[in-house]
């Protein structure tokens, strides 16, 4: 266990996109430090084979991020569950690889769906509870595609950069009562990158990385720990990047 198991024992924890990649790593982070942690998936088959193979995430919601309603219904059945939330990390996110000159309305409308849009359904749904209990912590999943441009990623760049000014703004409106901060990964190794890349380009990628690797999942999930502790609670506003030194 680790310092902050103190501060995250018997908290309540909704992580969004908990089925995989970062979420899941996430997920099995809060639960060896003994939180009490819900995931949001819209994958069903995903979900439930998590809940099965890893006993200790309590609690797993089928739901679409995208959705307002479907969002709502998931908080209303966590309610119901948990019994409340102390702790969002609203991390669903989607990438597809394309020119800006190709993406068409249908893709640009389902990836700002599901990454801006579903972050800020979801992180609108706890600061409510949280508002009303005078405690919380709100961490979204941004990208140091939010900070930077990367070609082939109009639309997910958009995405995050709006993600991290949503998350700035939030956390002037709701301070001192909730803490609202982004975490911008570089490359990660997760499922979703895995199917966009080649081992090859992996490789290139790598060269161009200062510690020359991609992120862990597990690595992630633990600067989210951090700063979901009590060790971080004069940080909020804030969008902090995770990226091996790329961005230096």
């Amino acid at each position: 266990m680790s310092n902050y198991q103190d501060s995250l024992m018997d908290k309540r924890v909704v992580i969004t996109g908990g089925a995989s990649g970062i979420g899941l790593a996430t997920a099995l982070r809060f639960a060896d430090e003994e939180a009490i942690v819900t995931i949001i998936d819209n994958n069903k088959e995903s979900l439930n084979r998590i809940l099965r193979e890893y006993p200790t995430i309590k609690h797993g919601i089928f739901a679409d991020v995208s959705n307002y309603e479907s969002v709502q219904n998931a908080f209303l059945e966590m309610d119901n569950l948990a019994g409340g939330i102390d702790i969002l990390i609203a991390n669903a996110g989607i990438s597809v690889r394309s020119s800006f000159i190709d993406i068409t309305p249908e893709q640009w409308d389902k990836v700002i769906g599901v990454n801006l849009n579903g972050i800020f359904y979801a992180s609108q749904e706890a600061a409510k509870r949280m508002i009303q209990q005078k405690s919380g912590v709100i961490l979204m999943t941004a990208s140091t595609n939010g900070l930077v441009g990367h070609p082939k990623y109009a639309d997910y760049n958009a995405s995050k950069a709006g993600v991290n000014l949503l998350a700035r703004t939030m956390a002037l409106e709701l301070a001192p009562t909730i803490r609202v901060n982004t975490v911008c990964p570089g490359y990660v190794l997760t499922p979703m990158q895995i199917a966009e890349y080649s081992p090859e380009a992996l490789e290139q990628v790598n060269e161009k990385i200062p510690l020359k690797r991609h992120a862990q999942p597990e690595e992630v999930a633990g600067l989210f720990a951090f700063l979901a502790s009590s060790e971080a609670k004069y940080i909020t506003g804030q969008h902090i990047p995770i990226d091996g030194g790329e961005l230096a």
